[in-house]
């Protein structure tokens, strides 16, 4: 990455360059006033979770708090999410994303202040985290405009409906990416302590689709097996030979995986029942495998259910692409959070099978999802994602703010770079002030 030479241009409307150290002092001063409005809106999000597509309370307060700014958030025409445009209306631009679902979950934490006041419905994942992350960074941001900081446009994406998931490709048929040229994002990682980020390149979260199959057969009584097609038998084959031989008809660095969930059959010890399922799920870490995997799945289950005389069909449902963070914009994410965090702060992260839907954003533009500590640093607490006492050093929400907005300000000086120095860049009054 080049030098990054301190300067700056208070309402000249000329954009320059901030220095590391600059940088980071506009970061401690906006966040000393910040922090605690962030840490209170994470709060507030926690007690009052809603579903996905549902999350209306949710967008109300984000795009309030955005228009407070000065800015012009655009809700979703399903009325859940929203995006938002910091700086010129063209130009280099980067996406910074938050989920803003919750999950069906009975929020555990007994003894928090700031526990779900809805029953079985809790922030379980950390997307109120999220999006106190992405509001902040925006809002520090809108004053880099302000103040000719900014050398380009910045989107803020508050996505809906990830948990479904389905939310991202909302995002993208109502324009959400449109014109934007590279992505990134945030999730927490209970188990990094909080000050430091994740980064992997290639891929760092898995496809994940789910399977329904439903077995029929002739019937009939347990001693005499040869009269049925014993569909249990042929349920029970389907169920421990397609996973072997699906994991076989790929390159085995795919990871391509099936697991079974819920298997079911008959309803008495000495009957041989005419219908049975199965229902799992495929995950994936490669886009061939995972473009592959459906008629994979047909052709492995017709073959083993005809040796069995059984008849069987297969409900296919896509879920999500594997997220496939980009090189550059991984080296993006490094070079931000090295400036904000420190070498020490910056840490490798293990792929995982998990879905992540932000991974339909990067099948059309490149970018980055990076894993977030938020493990308060010495804790003994074994706290984990999708349960109901997951929790976080709030402590995160600054170094998120910090990421997020020198990543988006790193990213901005190299597209500008990249386009030569007679790109136009749009001016400061195109930002948006604090209130």
């Amino acid at each position: 990455m080049p030098a990054r030479p301190p300067g700056e241009a208070e309402g000249t409307g000329e954009i320059v360059q901030v220095g590391d150290a600059a940088l980071r002092v506009r970061l401690d001063g906006f966040l000393d006033a910040a922090e605690p409005e962030l840490i209170a809106f994470r709060r507030d999000l926690h007690a009052n979770p809603e579903l996905a597509n549902n999350e209306f309370r949710t967008t109300e307060r984000i795009a309030s708090r955005l228009k407070e700014a000065g800015l012009e958030p655009r809700i979703l025409p399903r009325g859940t999410g929203l995006y938002c445009d910091i700086g010129p209306e063209d130009g280099y631009t980067v996406a910074l994303r938050a989920d803003i679902d919750a999950l069906p979950l009975q929020d555990e934490k007994a003894h928090a202040p700031y526990r779900s006041t809805v029953p079985g419905v809790a922030h379980a994942c950390g997307h109120d985290v999220h999006t106190a992350m992405v509001l902040g960074a925006g809002l520090f941001l809108a004053r880099q405009a302000e103040a000719g900081l900014l050398p380009g446009r910045v989107r803020l994406l508050f996505q809906p409906a990830e948990e479904m998931p389905g939310g991202a490709l909302d995002v993208i048929a109502a324009g959400g990416i449109a014109g934007v040229d590279r992505a990134f994002a945030l999730h927490c990682d209970p188990r990094v302590e909080v000050g430091r980020l994740g980064l992997r390149t290639g891929a760092i979260t898995a496809a994940c689709d789910k399977v329904y199959v439903k077995v029929t057969g002739p019937g009939g009584h347990t001693a005499r097996p040869h009269l049925t097609a014993d569909l249990v038998y042929a349920l029970a084959k389907i169920v421990t030979e397609l996973p072997a031989a699906l994991s076989r008809r790929v390159d085995p660095r795919s990871s391509l995986s099936l697991v079974w969930g819920r298997v079911a059959a008959g309803s008495v010890a000495n009957a041989i029942p005419d219908d049975g399922v199965a229902e799992g799920t495929i995950r994936c870490l490669d886009d061939e495998a995972w473009r592959r995997a459906p008629e994979m799945m047909r052709a492995l289950l017709q073959s083993v259910a005809s040796a069995y005389d059984v008849e069987a069909s297969l409900e296919y449902v896509r879920g999500v692409p594997p997220t496939v963070n980009e090189a550059v914009s991984v080296d993006l994410f490094r070079d931000a959070a090295t400036q904000v965090l420190g070498e020490e702060g910056v840490v490798p992260t293990p792929q995982s099978l998990g879905g992540e839907d932000f991974g339909w954003y990067l099948e059309s533009i490149p970018g980055a999802l990076a894993r977030l500590g938020v493990r308060a640093p010495g804790s003994s607490a074994e706290y984990d994602l999708h349960r109901g006492d997951f929790d976080v050093d709030e402590r995160c929400v600054a170094v998120g703010v910090r990421v997020l907005a020198a990543t988006a300000l790193t990213a901005l000086w190299d597209g500008r770079l990249d386009a030569g120095p007679d790109a136009p860049v749009g001016g400061a009054a195109e930002g948006a002030a604090l209130s």
